[in-house]
This record gives structure tokens, C-alpha cells and sequence, in this order.
């Protein structure tokens, strides 16, 4: 059996919103031919020779970021002369302006995690066959600007204060799948169409989401209005709660456990792909469209948790956490660690039973791209990807272009740039695909400043990827590349 405090989920929430990891498709790598796991991006692309990614061999395929409207530097602050000593934002040397005007008015961070256990891909029945048993994670936070409001400003009037907060969401989505995929030439270089089918089994889902809170702010006690719920699924999890109080009032959750982990559900889900050479029409240039994670998953075990609507809040400490007879912050893990105990004051949820079964949808991505290749040097091409990510109310989109190059048959090379609801990105990959191997290593979000703590500056979006695979077979054949001479008379 383990126990989970809810101090310390919250504490690590607050964490997310400023670092974190995870991994998923290299957007970049979406016009590299040479690409092993460029069909994750689209099923109608077709690899160029068969490969196999060794299981749980580390280099198979490694990717690490996440991606947000806002980065740590909106959250924790240099404190000493040197800025080698980082305090949080409730610290009043830092102003309310100061912190607030950096936020938006839903501030979001996602962190997607896609693992490969084992994966291979060869040709035949007539085109080219993928296979993969992979672990995915998605998670997402949104939290809104009211919360932070009140969190730093406070009462500002001495008649009392009110602030209302809305649509403070977490979302996480963990499973694994099995992954079939194929694809076919409908029209001889013309038409390409690719489909996967994937087999899902559940690990563990969760929403906590706070549709609205209320807080008036007075003299003697703030009163706090709120309306939220928890559905979440866990194979053998139960939420923990405190002791009710001399009432008879029940205790408010303060941690889960699992007893007897295991299959959480069961789902399926579908990529749907095409790639069309518009060489008829205008010659070098190729149309493509794929729909990714199309499905759900139904879950056994639900559990659901709610808000009381009215209860009493003391407030949060200002400053978290001062040195005893310095006046100044200690470490800035005992302000986060004071600040996650604040919190698990401030939202309280309580057990509302148990569901039979719940379902829940994938987050659903739609990529369009356009590629053009140069006529008279058939080695550089152009391309436009626009990804949208469905995840209400997570949603984000990107649109970026690229500059690719393959001087030589066995490397290519790709610099693009980007802008998204996450702001302004470059990425850059190398591929190297002689006969044998395939080694690449790349980035969707280039860090260009960071901190004296080395913690990138800005939005939270970085990554970094690369990965090793074994690779055998005849390479498809390419177009020769001629030109054209004058010949004197």
C-alpha cells in the first residue's frame, strides 16, 4: 500500500508550473524523409528503410521539455544582490505589479510524456507497417489569473475585498498503448494514405477543476464560496481523509492510497494520414494531413471528490517562510514546502463515493503541412506545418516553417522557426541515416537565456531529442537530380 499526502501533490503542482519534463513528437522532424518516427506525426509517411528500436534501450528514442505561457521566471525571483538566491513571488520585495503583469488571464502548462517500450517498422503487404508498445502521459494545468491576484494582493480595502476565481483545471491522462499502423500508395507517386489502430490500457486518469470560487475578504475571516469536483481512476486507489471534527462533520481528503495497483481500463484509438504530390498541378510541391489520438478509454474504479460550497480560509503568510530573527526567506524548498501547506488549507475537497465506470476522450491533434522543394536543387526543400492540439480547455496551436537539407544520402539536416499560443520557438534537427543505423538529435525549442541557476528565461518551452535505431533493408529510390548545360556550337 502507498500513501500520497496531498501537501506534497500540491507543492509538486506548483512545481509544474515552473519546471518540468516530458516528452513527444519532434515537430521539427515532420519534412525529414531520413526520419525513423516521423510516422508518430503523421501514419501516411512512409520510412525509408525497415528499423527496430531496441526495448528500454535509452537512446531508442529521447525526448525531454513541456510547454507553457509562462516559465519560472514569472514564479520565483532573485533575492540577494548576486541573483544566485531565488525567493517565490509571495515574498514582498517583489511588487504585486511587478509579478501580476507578467500572467495572462488562463496560464497554461502541458507536459506530455510518450515513452517507447519496443518499436519496429518494415516493409510490406504492399507498403510500409509500424509497430510500438509505448507509454503515453499527458498532463495539463490551467490556472487562472484571479488566483494569483488574490494570493499576492490580498485585502486591499479596509471595507473588504472580493475576488473570484474560475476554471482552475488539472488534467492527466496516463496509459499505454499498442500501436499497429500502416501505409499505402493509393495512386502510383501521387496519393499516400496510413492509418494506425491503437489497443489502450488504462493506468490512472484525473480532473480536479474549480469552476468557480469566491472569496470575500474581511477584517476577522475570509469566506470562501466555491464549486468543484474530482473524478479521477486508479486501480485500487481510495482517497484518505481527516478525522471528522467534534460535530460530526466529515474531514476534508488530505491523500490517497493504493491497495492492489493494476489495469485501471480499457480503449482504443485511431491516426488517420495522407500525403499528396501535387506534381500535376505545381511541380515539387506536396500536400499532407493527419488526425493523431482519436479515441478514449473507459475506466473502471472512479472515484469523485467536491467542494463544500461555504467554509473559512485564515489566509496566506506573507512572506512563506523568513529565517527565525533574520527577516528574510530560508530555502526555497521550505517556501515551497509552507506554500503547499497553505494550500491544502485553502482548497479543500471531500469524499463524494465511488463510480462505476467513467470515459474519458483523447486529446486529439491535427497536423497540415505544405512542402515545397526547389527545382533547381532538389536536395533543399521548404515546409509549413500548422499543429493544432484539442484539449479543452488546454487547446493550443502552432505554425511552424522550416528550411530542409539533404547535401548527401545518408544525412540531412533541418532549421525552422515557430510561433504558438506559447509564444515564439527556433528548433533545429540533425539526422544522420547511413545503411545500418539511424542517429538523430534535435529541438522544437532552442533555450537562448537562462538564468545564473541555468533555468531557461521565459515561457516554459524546451526540449530537447535524440535517438538510436537499428536500421536494415533497401532504401526507397529518389528522384535523380539532373541539370541542365549549355553546350557551345
Amino acid at each position: 500500500m502507498k500513501h500520497y499526502k496531498l501537501k506534497a501533490t500540491l507543492a509538486s503542482l506548483f512545481i509544474l508550473c515552473t519546471t518540468g519534463v516530458g516528452a513527444q513528437s519532434l515537430n521539427s522532424s515532420y519534412f525529414m524523409e531520413g526520419m525513423t518516427y516521423r510516422h508518430q506525426l503523421n501514419p501516411a509517411f512512409m520510412n525509408e528503410s525497415n528499423y527496430i528500436n531496441l526495448p528500454f534501450f535509452v537512446l531508442g528514442n529521447f525526448n525531454v521539455g513541456l510547454q507553457g505561457n509562462v516559465g519560472v521566471n514569472d514564479f520565483l525571483y532573485k533575492y540577494n544582490q548576486n541573483g544566485y538566491k531565488l525567493t517565490t513571488f509571495m515574498n514582498p520585495t517583489v511588487g504585486s505589479q511587478e509579478f501580476l503583469s507578467n500572467l495572462h488571464t488562463n496560464n497554461h502548462l502541458s507536459v506530455n510524456l510518450r515513452m517507447p517500450i519496443i518499436a519496429f517498422g518494415f516493409r510490406g503487404f504492399g507498403g510500409f507497417n509500424t509497430f510500438e508498445i509505448a507509454f503515453r502521459s499527458n498532463t495539463s494545468v490551467n490556472l487562472p489569473y484571479g488566483l494569483f491576484d488574490f494570493m499576492k494582493t490580498g485585502m486591499s480595502d479596509e471595507g473588504g475585498t472580493h475576488y473570484r476565481v474560475k476554471d482552475l483545471t488539472v488534467r492527466s491522462n496516463n496509459y499505454a498503448e499498442v500501436a499497429l499502423g500502416h501505409s499505402h500508395e493509393i495512386i502510383k507517386d501521387r496519393l499516400t494514405i496510413g492509418a494506425k489502430v491503437k489497443f489502450l490500457v488504462g493506468g490512472a486518469n484525473a480532473e480536479a477543476k474549480i469552476k468557480r470560487m469566491d472569496i470575500t475578504m474581511g477584517q476577522d475571516e475570509w469566506l470562501i464560496d466555491a464549486e468543484g469536483q474530482v473524478e479521477g481512476s486508479l486501480k485500487g486507489g481510495y482517497f484518505e481523509s481527516k478525522e471528522p471534527d467534534e460535530h460530526g462533520k466529515p474531514g476534508e481528503i488530505d491523500g490517497f492510497d493504493i491497495d492492489g495497483p493494476g489495469i485501471g481500463g480499457y480503449g482504443v484509438g485511431f491516426d488517420l494520414g495522407a500525403v499528396y504530390k501535387m506534381d500535376d498541378y505545381v511541380e515539387g510541391l506536396t500536400l499532407s494531413a493527419a488526425l493523431l489520438d482519436l479515441g478514449f478509454i473507459k475506466w473502471n474504479n472512479g472515484l469523485k471528490a467536491k467542494m463544500q460550497h461555504n467554509y473559512t480560509f485564515k489566509g496566506f503568510e506573507n512572506p512563506i517562510a523568513v529565517k527565525p530573527g533574520e527577516g528574510e526567506p530560508g530555502d526555497i524548498d521550505d517556501e515551497l514546502d509552507n506554500l503547499g501547506d497553505q494550500f491544502e488549507e485553502f482548497i479543500k475537497f471531500y469524499d463524494d463515493g465511488t463510480v462505476k465506470s467513467r470515459t474519458t476522450k483523447l486529446a486529439t491533434t491535427m497536423n497540415i503541412g505544405a512542402e515545397y522543394v526547389l527545382p533547381y536543387y532538389k536536395n533543399l526543400k521548404f515546409g509549413l506545418l500548422s499543429s493544432t492540439h484539442f484539449n479543452k480547455p488546454f487547446t493550443w496551436s502552432e505554425a511552424r516553417l522550416s528550411a530542409n537539407v539533404a547535401p548527401v544520402r545518408w544525412f540531412e539536416a533541418s532549421v525552422n522557426y515557430a510561433i504558438s499560443s506559447f509564444g515564439s520557438s527556433l528548433g533545429w534537427v540533425l539526422n544522420f541515416h547511413p545503411s545500418g543505423f539511424n542517429f538523430f538529435i534535435g529541438t522544437d525549442h532552442m533555450i537562448t537565456k537562462v538564468t545564473p541557476q541555468y533555468v531557461p528565461v521565459g515561457n516554459a518551452n524546451a526540449n530537447v531529442s535524440m535517438g538510436f535505431n537499428i536500421t536494415w533493408g533497401k532504401k526507397k529510390a529518389k528522384k535523380v537530380v539532373t541539370t541542365t548545360t549549355i553546350s557551345e556550337f
